[in-house]
């Protein structure tokens, strides 16, 4: 359904993009769609259509074409997503984000293809080049692993940047994390729950994203531990609700993995 309003979209007149563009910051206008206005989203879209193209065209390393490619399809869902997750308090631009979100998405879509193709037998993807040279399916698929396992470092890294410069909002750094992680396996399981409680709850997040406190009386009214427990774990459950609220996929991969081993 989301592809179908954006084609249409597409065939809409640029000519009627309000002049408040030219004045207010991508930031702005976010902020604004965020409080309903459909008609603002759809011209906003519309107007980050070549920006949307160029992030896309640098990812997949050559032209996309709006018209024809998937990619761009893709990118351009991911760009609508982006302007419902973006938080101003996040430390980031719109634009920044948005293109995180978008690579993530394009990474999503090619590990997807790439399951697909593993599923059909190499030799279907024998074909011919414009010079009527065989294209060697093993090597392609190689080149798509090698390409996946440098993207994922890349994401990964770009994940630890954003949730370093989202952490020091609340004056916490990576440091203060390990040594306020609990060495009992029951206990920081507790706190994973109580981080991604707190995610979850769109109230709760506003109280901890605009006034930087955790809403420690509503948690006491729905998790088993006390209070001295939450304040002395603070900095532990703020980094787990960033990270299940925010765009962080592998950093969420990572603490589902650290409760399975724990």
């Amino acid at each position: 359904m989301v592809l179908v309003l954006f084609k249409r979209f597409l065939g809409k007149d640029r000519s009627s993009q309000p002049d408040q563009t030219k004045s207010e910051t991508p930031e702005q206008w976010v902020t604004n769609i965020q409080q309903g206005d459909l008609r603002m989203r759809n011209q906003f879209i519309i107007d980050y259509q070549p920006y949307v193209a160029k992030v896309v065209s640098r990812f997949c390393k050559r032209y996309i074409d709006p018209a024809v490619d998937d990619e761009f399809s893709i990118g351009l869902a991911a760009f609508n997503e982006a302007i419902s997750q973006f938080s101003p308090s996040g430390g980031s631009s719109f634009l920044g984000f948005a293109e995180t979100v978008i690579r993530r998405r394009l990474i999503d879509h090619l590990r997807k293809e790439q399951r697909h193709n593993q599923q059909v037998p190499l030799s279907s993807f024998d074909s011919e080049d414009d010079e009527q040279n065989i294209i060697n399916p093993v090597e392609t698929l190689q080149a798509l692993n090698a390409y996946e396992k440098q993207a994922g470092i890349e994401e990964r890294q770009s994940e630890i940047k954003e949730l370093n410069q989202a952490l020091s909002q609340f004056g916490i750094r990576f440091i203060d994390l390990i040594e306020a992680s609990p060495s009992h396996a029951d206990s920081r399981d507790a706190l994973f729950q109580i981080g991604k409680l707190l995610a979850e709850n769109v109230d709760w997040m506003q109280v901890l994203l605009v006034k930087h406190n955790l809403p420690i009386k509503e948690l006491l009214s729905e998790v088993q531990v006390s209070r001295k427990t939450l304040e002395r774990n603070r900095k532990f459950i703020i980094a787990v609700a960033l990270i299940h609220y925010g765009a962080y996929p592998f950093l969420r991969e990572y603490l589902h993995s650290s409760r399975i081993s724990s």
